[in-house]
């Protein structure tokens, strides 16, 4: 029998033999805690702190703590499987993931909300909330997270969450018109202590490339809030060096005066070059 439901927008296919087991809770309190809703004891949402003798017995601190740590591994496990990802995409790919429709989906195959206490009157209309079936299952990860710590809680979520993250990923990387790709091996849980895969040869730097650009478009901007006249004059006007790697020597002066020398392989990092001295003769460090 298919333990999915479908109105996720991620729809990976576990069954009884391949869902991940929900780890137990073994804290009573805990437990209680987590599977109760603040319909059921109808304390004020206004309060800003519980006195210390009486806090609050609802799940929505539980909640509260599981979507951080829901948070931190969905991100972890994205980094595992999808090193090079960059962080807007990674970004939307991770919001699909832990989405409420996504979590509700989830929860309904634990069967986390049948185990809700609610209030008698508004039972069967929570229950029936995408919004709170995704909450119980956020406190549920709270408050295993509170009695076993990360150890208790990543392992499972990494299992759980791995078909979703290959959904996401082929779904976002389709918004953004790239060809498809083959799935990567789901990582085990572990794989974060292991070597990463090699990462492709990044391009080189020439020696002649300039550090800094930057102060080219600084030294015409004061120049153009002053309305002062800037030259640029090239040495023989083709450079120096040979026909492949010429050597650009520039000299600039404003108003007839020299401001600035400098060279590079380029005639605009020459100016660069030239632009970094007028600045300083201009009082200007940068």
């Amino acid at each position: 029998m298919l333990l999915r439901s479908p109105p996720s927008v991620l729809h990976p296919v576990f069954n009884a033999a391949n869902l991940p087991p929900l780890p137990a809770i073994n804290s009573e309190s805990i437990l209680t805690q987590v599977f109760t809703h603040r319909s059921f004891y109808g304390r004020p949402n206004h309060v800003f702190e519980d006195l210390p003798h009486d806090p609050s017995p609802d799940n929505e601190k539980y909640e509260h703590l599981g979507d951080t740590v829901l948070g931190l591994v969905v991100t972890c496990l994205l980094l595992e499987m999808y090193p090079h990802l960059r962080v807007g995409p990674s970004t939307k790919i991770r919001a699909l993931i832990v989405g409420n429709s996504t979590l509700a989906d989830i929860s309904r195959m634990y069967g986390l909300p049948a185990r809700l206490h609610l209030h008698p009157a508004q039972a069967i209309t929570l229950r029936a909330s995408v919004n709170i079936q995704a909450d119980v299952f956020e406190a549920y990860v709270g408050g295993l997270y509170i009695e076993q710590d990360l150890a208790g809680v990543q392992p499972w979520l990494k299992a759980l969450f791995g078909p979703y993250t290959t959904e996401a990923y082929k779904r976002v990387r389709e918004q953004h018109r790239l060809p498809p790709v083959p799935p990567p091996s789901h990582i085990a849980p572990d794989s974060m202590l292991s070597s990463p895969p090699p990462s492709p040869p990044q391009p080189r730097l020439t020696a002649t490339a300039p550090t800094t650009i930057g102060h080219l478009a600084l030294f015409n901007q004061q120049l153009q809030k002053a309305n002062r006249i800037v030259e640029w004059i090239y040495a023989d006007g083709t450079g120096e060096g040979t026909k492949t790697t010429p050597i650009w020597i520039v000299k600039c002066e404003v108003d007839g005066e020299v401001y600035g020398r400098g060279q590079g392989g380029t005639k605009k990092a020459a100016r660069n070059e030239a632009a970094k001295e007028g600045l300083k003769k201009m009082g200007i460090e940068v």
